[in-house]
């Protein structure tokens, strides 16, 4: 029997797939549990729609992580650190402090765990961070740690 999975079923397939299952499986759990339909005509022309709306919506997200890439580009977030009796930082600038700057400050919303190098930066001057904000769009951000 073959059915488009609704969500997904472990050991069987993702949310939007055609899988062949047997028939009792689909019936009596699948479908029965509304983890599926059976795959009909008009359940695949729903299924080739929802796909159409899919790509098209990620077409959308990827056109708006490049703008905010490009805008990132123009960035430079400063913070301020103490100096140390050898000349080094005392402080440090975490990721997190690097994202809550970007949103209060510009209005840019941008998840930590998506920051490239996750390091803290601890050397005083100008450091590029990289942030995946979308599959294969990466945005830069310029940090610049300044001795006080």
């Amino acid at each position: 029997m073959k059915v488009i999975l609704l969500e997904d079923v472990r050991k069987v397939g993702k949310k939007n797939e055609i899988v062949d299952v047997a028939d009792g499986y689909g019936q009596n759990f699948l479908i029965k549990n509304h983890k599926a339909v059976l795959a009909t005509a008009g359940e695949r022309r729903n299924l080739d729609r929802l796909k159409a709306q899919e790509a098209a919506n990620q077409e959308v997200l990827k056109e708006e992580a490049e703008a905010t890439a490009k805008r990132l580009e123009t960035i430079v977030l400063k913070f301020n650190a103490s100096v140390g009796k050898d000349g080094l930082s005392t402080s440090y600038v975490s990721t997190k402090q690097i994202v809550k700057e970007l949103r209060e400050k510009y209005d840019i919303r941008v998840d930590k765990r998506k920051i490239i190098n996750p390091h803290p930066i601890a050397a005083f001057g100008k450091t590029e961070v990289e942030v995946e904000l979308f599959k294969g769009v990466i945005g830069k951000i310029t940090v610049e740690l300044i001795a006080k």
